[in-house]
């Protein structure tokens, strides 16, 4: 994902920014800490950012152009079909993914995630041409909790590494993860129709209360 910025001083300090950020969280981040870790001064990092908050509004917003472009290769056919682009996006920010925990569990970076639900109602679009049953609930609401779902591993983290026996953000752990989701997704827990007698009972649930 490198752009011709990615030279520059100024690309230097937001990459050790996302990193560093990542690691300390926004209220842990200090601007000496970024700018020693970038190899630059605290008055040249002030120079491009002004603050700690402009840089970390700078950092999410070179993330949504890393998520953006990806729907935009979707847009063009750039993805093959039947990819995940949810998953490409998740891919492509795997170098940020403390980042973006972090940012996540505490509340910044909403255009991020919005992006990345953009993404997967696109995809749902795509596969709900050839669903054979009428979804329960609207494109949005399906996007919006399984974006959740998805992002919930890199917020979960340290948890999902335990119950795996393995780091998940490692090779292995990235395999185990791919390869249990395939599982759960391959086989739904429950039939269409066990679906549909549950989805009526909570009609009539819902319409008594």
């Amino acid at each position: 994902m490198t752009e011709p910025e990615d030279l520059t001083a100024r690309a230097r300090i937001r990459e050790a920014a996302l990193l560093h950020f990542g690691e300390h969280g926004f209220e842990g981040a200090t601007i000496r800490a970024i700018a020693e870790a970038a190899g630059v001064s605290s008055g040249l990092l002030r120079h491009h950012y002004g603050s700690k908050q402009a840089l970390r509004e700078a950092c999410d917003e070179h993330l949504i152009r890393i998520v953006r472009r990806i729907a935009g290769d979707l847009r063009d056919g750039g993805l093959p079909a039947g990819h995940n682009p949810v998953a490409a996006a998740l891919g492509a920010l795997g170098p940020y993914r403390l980042y973006v925990a972090r940012a996540l569990a505490e509340g910044w970076a909403a255009p991020l995630f919005d992006g990345i639900a953009e993404l997967s109602e696109q995809w749902l679009e795509e596969l709900d041409e050839t669903r054979a049953d009428e979804p329960f609930a609207g494109r949005k609401a399906r996007a919006t909790v399984s974006t959740a779902m998805s992002l919930s591993v890199g917020v979960l983290h340290k948890h999902v590494s335990r119950g795996l026996g393995v780091d998940v953000f490692s090779p292995e752990g990235a395999h185990l993860l791919a390869l249990t989701l395939l599982d759960l997704y391959s086989h739904p827990v429950l039939s269409p129709e066990a679906a549909a007698e549950m989805r009526d009972a909570l009609a009539k649930s819902h319409e008594s209360g």
